[in-house]
């Protein structure tokens, strides 16, 4: 395994190199204050850079930018997040993925609001107390929003630092021994910067195919790029297979148009989300895949599967239509086809209604 002692540049050196490159090369983000901005005194917004950390766990910057936009005019501050109701913040979360983040942030600004005044903890300790803040959140909102000398470390990091370093040990064992290169590494006068300068060079240079070596501003101190194939680094550990787990999904629509709904209990996966009435899958058992488990009778057509990859399993979906009249829903209740957008469906419901109903998603005139 390669170490900082087989690289001429001291951490110092190497960080002046990045925030120069940072300089002129950051990317413009909603959320982000530039260097230019962050140099005559104008300083970053917890709550947006909060916001935004979690919004980017396990997605992209495109993905996350209409959503951030959407939370901060619905809820333009942390306090106004901590009041609204969860079925409008799940619904604006719709889509996004990952669904326990939701709940987490609901109850992160809850306890920002209610124990702290409004005011999120200026420490990585203060900020880890909160509920749903992990170390790397933690780590990211003290840097860029307080300026803290944190290690911060995402995947983008983690692809830097291992090339840098030629680091051979495989992920995730070998996270440990990154953070302590990035935490030698990080700016004591612009921690934040060095932080958002890492994931840009890993988002826009130090790419997971095909890196831009030649224009790197560690170019000249990358192990990997002088001794070996970039490419070969981060080492994985092999992946095992997703096991597949089958259910099957109702949808059941009235001559109006209308869709019977309901709400997932608020615990376990997609928990507290709106679907249409499914079997009882989990992550670890097949729910039931045929007519025979339908909600109530009716005339249940098959109309094929869907399939939604999770992060531990995938999940394919037996769809089943049936027209019928509007029946008393129990716990569900009957949703208009044109309102659909605006509830908390998550991605794998909207594959099963649009399979039943294939124009369910398209815009639909006032």
């Amino acid at each position: 395994m390669k170490t900082s002692t087989a690289l001429d540049t001291s951490g110092s050196d190497l960080a002046g190199s990045l925030l120069a490159w940072y300089d002129r090369h950051h990317r413009e983000l909603p959320w982000r204050v530039s260097p230019a901005a962050a140099k005559a005194g104008k300083k970053a917004d917890p709550y947006h850079v909060w916001l935004s950390e979690v919004m980017l766990q396990q997605t992209t910057v495109q993905a996350v930018k209409p959503y951030f936009a959407k939370f901060l005019k619905l809820w333009p501050k942390v306090t106004d997040l901590a009041s609204a109701p969860v079925e409008d913040v799940m619904a604006a979360w719709a889509g996004l993925g990952y669904y326990a983040r939701a709940r987490n942030l609901k109850k992160c600004a809850e306890a920002v609001a209610g124990e702290h005044g409004g005011i999120f903890p200026n420490t990585e300790e203060g900020l880890r107390a909160l509920p749903g803040i992990g170390d790397y959140t933690s780590a990211a909102v003290a840097a860029i929003a307080f300026n803290r000398p944190s290690a911060v470390m995402d995947g983008n990091v983690e692809r830097v630092v291992s090339r840098l370093y030629a680091i051979d040990a495989p992920l995730p064992g070998s996270k440990p021994l990154m953070k302590r290169h990035v935490a030698e590494l990080t700016s004591a006068d612009r921690p934040g910067d060095f932080a958002q300068a890492m994931m840009d060079l890993g988002a826009t240079i130090c790419t997971p195919k095909r890196p831009a070596c030649a224009i790197c501003p560690f170019r000249d101190d990358c192990l990997a790029f002088a001794e070996h194939d970039p490419e070969l680094f981060p080492v994985k550990a092999a992946k095992k297979e997703k096991p597949v787990r089958l259910g099957a999904a109702f949808v059941a629509v009235t001559p109006e148009g209308d869709v019977l709904l309901r709400r997932r209990i608020e615990s376990g996966l997609l928990g507290g989300m709106t679907e249409v009435p499914t079997t009882a899958w989990t992550s670890r058992l097949d729910g039931g895949t045929t007519v025979e488990h339908a909600p109530f009778p009716a005339d249940w057509d098959a109309c094929g599967t869907v399939v939604h990859v999770f992060t531990h399993f995938e999940l394919r979906l037996s769809v089943f239509r049936a027209k019928t009249r509007k029946i008393a829903a129990g716990d569900g209740w009957w949703e208009p086809v044109t309102n659909l957008e605006a509830q908390a469906l998550p991605t794998v419901m909207k594959k099963a209604i649009a399979q039943a109903i294939p124009r369910a998603f398209e815009k639909h005139p006032n």
